[in-house]
């Protein structure tokens, strides 16, 4: 549909955002003739500055967006630029190129950034009918029509006037709007600097809470101190919130400047107190910000003095577990010993019973046949390892005896029953599995103060 190759600029803007009275549009016909070249006259405003690629379109009648056009042309550059009078232009569209159907479409011009500057009346491109005939009438009604006519022209002139003068106000209004919305913005970047102020004192106070929080109750007094500046903090996002809010009514009246200019400079007063008054409430955030670093760094050096106690403690436990540990090792060598040595003592006692002397020995009553161990005819003081029969089972140790308290068991006890006898003795970590023995209690204590610490 379009005659050149290139693509017009368009815009997904929606209807409510373009100005239409910039470019008027001349001459517009009902409907043209379908298979005929139609000339578009229109006329530049002083409101418009005409560029290169600036472009007038053919639309049916209901668009939403420039992207919708059906044809188009580019506007012609006018010859003097700098003029800031009317100028009348005119385009040629080509009838091959035109709408074939009898819907209602109408001129629009669109400027390089594909916003619409002006749009014409409806036209149909359909023939002429029996409707569209000139109908004569008497010369009386044709001058009562020319004088209506010039009655209308006239009226149209005072119109067009009062147009050019309500767009010079529009357009003083829209300045006065832009420096409006300029403010605006300022006030949005100070209260965005206060926010972003905000932030960095909440996020102070986060570091502080995570760091006086291992204090406990040293840190009371910084804890409501804390709780005082949430407060004052909130309020001042509540004074934000009141700012933004007024910043909202600033848009809604500025699309009313046409009444109340000078009801928009007294607020913009007010906002500028306003202003001064959050400006004075940082200084104030920022002294008691202060205070609260000054109380900071003395806690934080109190926690360096209870941090060097901890580690004099946890030296002197780490001390006294490495001697509890070699104790344990003793312990342990001397548990293995008698252990060893008892099961010799075991070896030895089987042995003596499977020996046939012994049990020789034991046929013959003790009063005729004297208990003698083998081989002691060639000892002097015969053999230590040797008992009789009859004091053998009477007389021999027991091999289980308590190595903490020294309390001796019968051989028939059960292994969980000394087991439990010699966990009772033990004192055993809940953090880390460490056990200790009752005699060490005080290492105990200790070892469970250095786990309350971490």
């Amino acid at each position: 549909m379009d005659e050149t190759l290139d693509e017009p600029p368009t815009s997904a803007v929606f209807l409510d955002s373009y100005h239409f009275s910039q470019v008027i549009f001349n001459n517009v016909e009902k409907f043209y003739v379908p298979g005929g070249d139609i000339t578009c006259c229109y006329t530049l405003t002083q409101n418009i500055t005409p560029r290169r690629k600036d472009w007038v379109g053919i639309f049916r009648v209901g668009w939403k967006t420039t992207r919708e056009y059906y044809t188009f042309m580019w506007a012609p550059l006018p010859s003097d630029l700098s003029s800031d009078s009317v100028v009348n232009q005119q385009i040629n569209f080509r009838a091959y190129y035109l709408p074939k159907d009898d819907e209602y479409y109408q001129f629009c011009y669109v400027d390089q950034e594909g916003m619409v500057r002006g749009a014409s009346v409806p036209f149909q491109f359909r023939a002429e009918t029996e409707d569209d005939i000139l109908v004569v009438t008497t010369q009386g009604e044709v001058e009562e029509i020319e004088q209506q006519n010039k009655d209308l022209l006239k009226e149209n002139k005072e119109l067009k006037e009062n147009c050019l003068c309500l767009q010079k106000q529009n357009l003083g209004l829209q300045e006065q709007l832009q420096l409006a919305q300029e403010k605006m913005k300022e006030l949005e970047g100070e209260v965005c600097f206060l926010q972003t102020g905000n932030l960095e004192l909440r996020r102070a106070q986060e570091l502080q809470a995570g760091e006086m929080s291992s204090a406990q109750m040293n840190l009371a007094a910084v804890r409501e101190e804390n709780e005082k500046l949430g407060k004052e903090n909130q309020e001042l996002q509540k004074g934000l919130e009141s700012l933004r809010s007024s910043c909202e009514k600033l848009e809604l009246e500025a699309s009313f400047l046409k009444e109340g200019n000078k009801q928009l400079m007294e607020q913009d007063g007010c906002r500028e107190r306003e202003l001064q008054q959050l400006k004075e409430r940082n200084q104030e955030v920022s002294s008691e910000k202060e205070q609260l670093e000054s109380r900071l760094k003395t806690t934080l050096d109190h926690m360096d003095l209870l941090q060097h106690q901890t580690q004099d403690l946890t030296k002197e436990l780490e001390e006294k577990n490495h001697l509890f540990q070699i104790l344990q090792w003793k312990k342990d060598e001397t548990d293995e010993e008698n252990l060893r040595l008892r099961q010799k003592n075991n070896e030895l006692l089987m042995s003596l019973a499977e020996s046939p002397d012994y049990s020789a020995r034991v046929a013959v009553p003790p009063a005729r046949v004297p208990a003698q161990a083998p081989g002691s005819a060639t000892l002097v003081f015969g053999n230590p390892y040797f008992e009789s029969p009859e004091t053998s089972a009477e007389n021999m140790p027991s091999v289980k005896k308590c190595h903490l308290c020294g309390e001796v068991f019968p051989d028939d006890m059960g292994p969980h029953q000394y087991e439990d006898h010699l966990r009772s003795h033990l004192l055993n970590c809940p953090y880390c599995d460490e056990t200790f023995e009752e005699s060490n209690r005080q290492v105990y204590n200790d070892h469970m103060y250095c786990h309350s610490l971490e």
